[in-house]
């Protein structure tokens, strides 16, 4: 009998047309609206905002013309070393003198600058085309210091022009003295070579450094001067070290690169 009056209450009401249908609970509601909210919010973000992003990279400190290698035009003996390391010499001054079979014999610079190494001593026998002195090509102290970040070739062309530098300067406390600001001021679009980057720099052995996980791009940072601090430039904290930077100084240089839309991330 109970499952008969079951059956027919069933029957007055089939479908429960007189009950309210509920479609969702009202948390249901509030967490579909805060999904719609924040699925906007990102889409307008990935279309109107921006990511920066840098790329690091080794570099070093010298004079805007860089250095070159001077060689031994004769074959011979160094008799005497008439020349200083860190002596600024003008064009054709006496370096070497040599002891050849046909006489002396003294082995003068090519252009203007300072003597950065010197490779003969007195005695050592050395061949015509030997490397005896690297001479960096700077007329004045004053002359201005640039820097010279090497970037690996697939990141150079994201480096826009007057892009911003970090230059972390293996010479100075970075805790206590902070970061050398610089711009770019220009790209090499060519990849370097060991060779090519030895000849800029009148060292062999930094060729080989930066060229160890590939062939770079040249990037020409411009420091910021300022009269304020003892180095001439612009550092990261008030004042910088309280000394005056050197030439062939190493270091590492972060470049800001172009702002990227995330929306880009997503396109071919």
């Amino acid at each position: 009998m109970q499952f008969r009056q079951q059956a027919l209450a069933k029957l007055q009401s089939p479908e429960e047309l007189d009950l309210p249908v509920r479609l969702a609970r009202p948390q249901g509601w509030l967490a579909l609206s805060v999904s719609v909210v924040v699925m906007a919010a990102a889409s307008v973000w990935a279309v109107t905002g921006s990511v920066a992003s840098t790329v690091g990279a080794p570099a070093i400190l010298t004079h805007g013309q860089g250095s070159y290698i001077l060689q031994s035009p004769v074959a011979g003996q160094v008799t005497a070393v008439l020349a200083r390391q860190g002596e600024r010499l003008p064009a054709d001054a006496p370096v070497l003198k040599v002891r050849t079979s046909q006489g002396d014999s003294v082995v003068r610079t090519v252009a203007a600058g300072r003597v950065t190494a010197l490779a003969a001593t007195i005695g050592q026998i050395i061949r015509t085309g030997a490397d005896v002195a690297a001479v960096e090509k700077v007329a004045h102290a004053s002359d201005p210091l640039y820097a010279t970040v090497y970037v690996p070739a697939e990141n150079a062309a994201a480096v826009p022009a007057h892009a911003r530098v970090d230059l972390t300067v293996s010479s100075v406390s970075t805790q206590e003295y902070g970061v050398l600001r610089g711009h770019v001021i220009s790209v090499d679009r060519t990849a370097q070579s060991a060779q090519s980057i030895a000849a800029f720099l009148g060292d062999t052995q930094l060729g080989e450094q930066f060229t160890r996980r590939g062939r770079p791009v040249a990037v020409r940072v411009r420091l910021d001067k300022s009269p304020r601090t003892k180095s001439g430039y612009r550092w990261s904290s008030a004042d910088g070290p309280p000394y005056r930077l050197d030439s062939m100084t190493l270091a590492t240089g972060s470049i800001r690169l172009a702002d990227q839309h995330p929306v880009d991330w997503l396109l071919p």
